[in-house]
């Protein structure tokens, strides 16, 4: 069972968990949509205006049945998109209340119902940043007010309760911030541009563990391979990232319709 030799850095964004959090309408759907073989797991709505594979998930036993055909490997698609990972730990909450017949997690005393909450929304999610898949998680942002040993300072933060973002936050390898960078033109006027930061900072949660990638990256998929290809130092990588191709995996889903619901309920 031991090794005998040491495994090589996966360079591919294919290998990554990706936490992906901004605003609303900013455009993190779309640069989520352009990823090699992207499957949506649309836990809320919002992707009407974009033709992609999506499997719609109402509940959390429906986001395990998806999960489980997902982890048989009978399908062509490569990188996992929850859309939202909010709605999915709250559907996470209302399995756990209706299994123990309570009403709220609380209700469980001793934080015994949070706890059993955040150890099957870790369990589920481990097991998919695990399979051989990209696994992209997008979350809304939210302003938190945060008291420092000096103060106070306003931070942006995914929307995730505290503890699930914890969970998160601990388990992907890139955080992108998706924002709005306000500069003034020659002409004297504001110029917003849209980008993802990468960095972390006292301000906003983001972090990059590959050590690839820009402090800031327009928010286009495509500038975003090409920056992961080439590295902080402008190199190429030791193996080229996927070129985004869109929504077409190369050949047509036999387990996962665009608008099919996932079959009964199962246990994973």
């Amino acid at each position: 069972m031991l090794p005998s030799q040491k495994t090589p850095p996966k360079t591919t964004l294919t290998d990554l968990t990706v936490l992906v959090y901004g605003p609303s309408k900013i455009g993190k759907s779309t640069w989520c949509s352009q990823a090699e073989g992207a499957l949506f797991l649309a836990t809320e709505a919002g992707l009407n205006n974009l033709e992609v594979f999506q499997a719609p998930i109402g509940t959390w036993d429906e986001l395990l049945v998806a999960c489980k055909e997902i982890a048989e490997g009978q399908h062509p698609y490569q990188t996992i998109i929850i859309d939202t990972v909010d709605n999915a730990y709250r559907m996470c909450a209302e399995h756990v209340c209706q299994k123990f017949k309570i009403e709220h997690e609380s209700d469980l005393g001793y934080g015994k119902g949070y706890a059993l909450i955040n150890n099957e929304f870790y369990r589920v999610l481990n097991k998919l940043s695990l399979l051989p898949h990209g696994l992209f998680l997008v979350s809304h942002s939210q302003e938190r007010e945060l008291e420092t040993r000096t103060g106070k300072l306003t931070r942006v933060v995914p929307t995730l309760p505290d503890k699930a973002r914890k969970i998160v936050l601990g388990m992907v390898d890139v955080i992108l911030f998706c924002d709005l960078e306000v500069t003034t033109g020659a002409d004297g006027k504001a110029v917003s541009r849209r980008v993802v930061r990468t960095k972390p900072s006292m301000h906003y949660e983001a972090g990059d563990r590959t050590g690839r990638l820009h402090e800031v990256i327009d928010l286009d998929f495509r500038k975003f391979v090409e920056a992961y290809a080439a590295g902080p130092s402008g190199r190429a990588a030791p193996a080229t990232p996927p070129a985004p191709n869109n929504q077409t995996p190369a050949t047509p889903p036999q387990t996962a319709p665009a608008t099919a619901k996932p079959r009964a309920a199962a246990s994973r």
